[in-house]
């Protein structure tokens, strides 16, 4: 195993480097930052901030969801705490991607599940509850319809319309057999079939489906699966989405925060004035005020402020936040300390800290999750022999070959020395056509331009002809690379993990909950 800081893979954003760097930049935008120290203050924070009132309902809400489905006795135990103040919860989110859809899925839950044991080791009289929130209510079904396995997406075909959680599951019985016909013929992928048609064939929609199969997966280890699309829950929310459609303080509020954060950074999202969604079984369809009128967007359903505010009394299940107010929803209804999500979750969770402190909620500390680059025995011996180091194979594929050829190869293919001699020459031209005629100048000018532009014509036509010499060479590099960076992009967010599955068998999941440290700050190459 050997790890590598992020900002060296090249794959993540400025706005994450400079937070996990503590830039003074974005110090504004977070709140504390997640260390042990940062977890200290926090857990004050948190328990000072109140609202000890909701947890019986908390405690409800999970025992209704779980009604149906065998629970680890850590998990139940785990669901019972939270009754008590000094439980706390650390908690991940992710869409319902179908059969958890690409790999990064795995390393949300297991940082979520190893950042609560380790803080039970350092802070001892607290409890530490690791918390999965099923975005039940995302209604982009196009982004979690499918799953990758070998190269083949698996995708199921269905119109959907409203939140993807109330979805039926019928149709996934054709999915089944589609994959099973991809598997080969081994115990490891009888357990695959198996546990896709456990979770998909014997659930009515695909929130309860997700919950069976991310229990299956790791409910041994406490997990606690949270359905936010639940009346009980909505109902500890009233008082925000009132204030929303009351006073749009979301929107103000992080209009604000994107104005001073985007002189530095990328903005993830942007705010609408009304930041909520009507939600029925049928139709999942944005709020809009205008002109003293409360409406759902392409439908004849609309209100008087008065009228509105009766809905959200009588149907608080009603009204389904987005992307804005989800993480604040969820901050509500959770005594929760950190979120652990990807680069672009964490640079919009940026764009909300100063709305938190207005409707006076707790921020929660900020955690990049684990990621992970999983490579064969096989694999780490071709690249030894290839003498590429696990840092260089992040590198994009031009460089790499490049760099590759260039160390190999018997002639230097490195122009450097001529082109400052040249340079050296043309300079004393410069001091010579200054004391003449300064017209002359711009002809030295673009003579040197053009005689430097040659030697780098003749530079890549060198290396060029050396990558034809060494054409076996570049093809084990690009074959190995292609293999650990599918689509040149990242395996985890390409693969699903039923292909490491498949090979690996249910040592996977121990494997990474003994191997991944969430608070370690780096990319993770694990050996398997």
């Amino acid at each position: 195993m050997k790890s590598i800081p992020f900002h060296k893979t090249g794959y993540f954003s400025k706005t994450i480097c400079d937070y996990l760097d503590e830039n003074k930049a974005i110090e504004p935008f977070f709140n504390n930052f997640p260390n042990l120290k940062g977890f200290k203050k926090q857990i004050e924070e948190k328990r000072m901030s109140g609202r000890a009132e909701s947890r019986p309902f908390l405690v409800k809400s999970l025992k209704n969801q779980y009604q149906n489905i065998k629970t680890s006795k850590d998990t139940e135990q785990n669901i019972q705490s939270l009754i008590k103040e000094n439980t706390f919860t650390i908690t991940t989110g992710h869409q319902l991607n179908l059969f958890t859809g690409p790999l990064y899925f795995l390393y949300k839950i297991v940082a979520t599940i190893n950042l609560a044991k380790r803080l039970k080791v350092e802070f001892p009289k607290e409890n530490f509850v690791p918390v999965y929130w099923m975005a039940t209510e995302d209604h982009d079904f196009d982004e979690i319809n499918y799953f990758n396995f070998n190269g083949r997406k698996i995708r199921w075909n269905k119109e959907s319309n409203s939140a993807v959680g109330r979805l039926s599951t019928e149709g996934l019985g054709d999915v089944a057999q589609v994959f099973k016909q991809l598997l080969g013929a081994s115990k490891n992928a009888d357990y695959l079939v198996k546990l896709f048609k456990d979770a998909y064939l014997k659930h009515e929609s695909l929130t309860a489906a997700t919950r069976y199969l991310v229990n299956e997966l790791f409910g041994e280890y406490g997990l606690v699966i949270i359905d936010g699309d639940d009346k009980i829950l909505k109902r500890q929310f009233i008082p925000f989405v009132a204030d929303e459609l009351s006073n749009q303080t979301s929107f103000k509020k992080v209009s604000e925060t994107i104005h001073e954060l985007g002189k530095e950074y990328k903005i993830q999202v942007n705010p609408r004035e009304i930041n909520l969604f009507y939600l029925t079984d049928k139709l999942r369809a944005r709020i809009i005020y205008e002109k003293g009128i409360y409406k759902v967007v392409d439908t004849n359903i609309s209100w008087t402020k008065e009228g509105i505010l009766k809905e959200l009394s009588e149907f608080p299940e009603r009204f389904s936040p987005n992307v804005i107010m989800r993480p604040l929803y969820q901050e509500v209804v959770l005594p929760n300390l950190c979120y652990i999500g990807g680069g672009g979750e964490l640079a919009y969770w940026l764009e909300l800290k100063a709305y938190f402190e207005a409707v006076k909620v707790p921020f929660p500390i900020l955690l990049l999750r684990n990621s992970v680059l999983l490579i064969t025995e096989k694999q780490f011996k071709k690249a030894e022999k290839l003498n590429i180091s696990i840092e260089e194979l992040f590198l994009t594929q031009e460089k790499l070959i490049n760099k590759k050829v260039k160390e190999i190869s018997k002639i230097k293919i490195d122009f450097s020395k001529q082109k400052t001699f040249l340079q050296e020459q043309f300079k004393s031209l410069k001091n010579l056509a200054l004391k003449t005629d300064k017209s002359f100048v711009g002809a030295v000018k673009a003579q040197e331009k053009k005689q430097l532009n040659g030697l780098e014509v003749l530079e890549k036509r060198l290396l060029k002809a050396q990558k034809r010499k060494l054409k076996d060479v570049v093809k084990r590099i690009v074959l190995l690379q292609n293999q650990l960076f599918p689509n040149q992009s990242l395996e985890e967010r390409q693969r699903n993990f039923s292909e490491i599955y498949e090979q690996y068998g249910s040592a996977l999941i121990p494997k990474l909950i003994n191997t991944l440290d969430p608070l370690k700050g780096e990319f993770y190459c694990i050996l398997i």
